[in-house]
């Protein structure tokens, strides 16, 4: 897509929630969700945003509708700052930026009908008239849906027909930009064709932006033009899709991709186990330096390699370079976009002997 104009820009955006302390203490432990996260997303682009659960995905695109406040940080719709407003600006501001939720069942009010349900962000802007069935009408067919059941309950409706009510929710109104939680997850693979074909058909009709948060790559790949990977509340890499895919610069992109099955036995792909060690790490408790360093394969190897006074160990022992344990690495421009690794040229993707590897220690 030709899309030139920023029409989003996040800079430094933190939140930090407080979190109960053990069973027999009050003491509160800080939960960094968002911590110091900065994009752009230009005028009909799709960014998608990845990363496994717990890595502050969801979060972020709840700062970025105001439905959370964020503990510090800029965000600029059309060079306007949003976390500043006051509740009745906030209002006006949501006309431009919409969410679609992933549970297209629970993000509907059982007891509307979907033309009250479609009908209520008019009426709560202010914008309700004479012409909204019309327009009602016009949104369900163009989301695939018949205006004659305008009349039925979330229950009557598959899942994907809720999801496409769930869209045509936030097109009422009009917007510039959709934030897209995990909008397919919940349905089949078939019906998860559909409604991406649909969203593709709505971008190019409104030159609506996308923000594709999602754990499944494959769909972040078919429908993005640029990706975030985010870890423990930081994005740890931006680049254009195919360089992404093709050339990943960080450690945690390549555990993602390596992590994704390969049905061809012929595939070499196929063969090869997944390269991350352990599970995501506690946003309560992170790692002093990279907070990917206790995990990462390359710090591994790269230890093996390195002078001896360049080496540190984490706390379960293992020798990783004492930048990665001592330095946290900055988002900085590397290629078609930007990443945080201190060593981001020695991505080693499918040529490495995973066996030593691939263990938890």
């Amino acid at each position: 897509m030709a899309a030139t104009d920023t029409l989003l820009n996040v800079e430094d955006l933190r939140k930090t929630f407080g979190a109960q302390g053990g069973l027999f203490t009050r003491q509160r432990k800080a939960v960094h969700a968002v911590d110091g996260v900065s994009f752009t997303l230009r005028a009909g682009e799709t960014l998608g945003l990845v990363g496994e659960s717990g890595s502050g995905k969801s979060t972020l695109g709840r700062l970025i509708l105001r439905l959370i406040d964020p503990t510090s940080g800029s965000v600029r719709l059309d060079g306007q700052e949003i976390t500043t407003l006051k509740p009745a600006a906030v209002r006006a501001m949501r006309s431009d930026i919409q969410m679609v939720f992933q549970d297209p069942y629970g993000s509907l009010d059982p007891r509307m009908s979907i033309g009250a349900t479609l009908a209520e962000p008019l009426k709560v802007h202010g914008l309700y008239n004479a012409d909204s069935p019309a327009l009602i009408r016009d949104i369900m067919l163009r989301v695939g849906l018949n205006p004659d059941h305008a009349s039925r309950y979330p229950h009557q409706f598959s899942g994907g027909q809720r999801q496409r009510i769930g869209i045509a929710r936030a097109l009422t109104l009009n917007p510039k930009i959709l934030v897209l939680d995990e909008p397919v997850s919940a349905l089949d693979v078939s019906i998860q064709a559909q409604i991406i074909n649909l969203l593709k058909k709505l971008q190019r009709e409104r030159n609506l932006s996308y923000l594709f948060i999602a754990h499944d790559l494959a769909v972040v790949r078919h429908v993005s033009d640029r990706v975030a990977v985010m870890y423990l509340g930081k994005i740890v890499e931006l680049a254009d899709r195919d360089a992404l895919y093709t050339r990943p610069a960080h450690p945690y992109t390549e555990s993602l991709l390596s992590a994704v099955p390969h049905p061809d036995p012929y595939d070499d792909r196929a063969n090869k186990p997944a390269i991350a060690i352990g599970e995501i790490g506690s946003a309560t408790q992170l790692p002093s330096g990279c907070r990917f360093h206790p995990r990462c394969f390359r710090a591994r190897m790269l230890a093996e390699g390195g002078a001896r006074a360049d080496i540190a160990h984490d706390p379960a022992g293992i020798a990783v370079p004492a930048r990665c344990a001592n330095e946290d690495p900055p988002l900085r421009a590397h290629g078609t976009g930007a990443v945080a690794c201190h060593f981001p040229d020695t991505a080693v993707l499918h040529r490495m002997p995973l066996t030593s590897l691939n263990r938890d220690h």
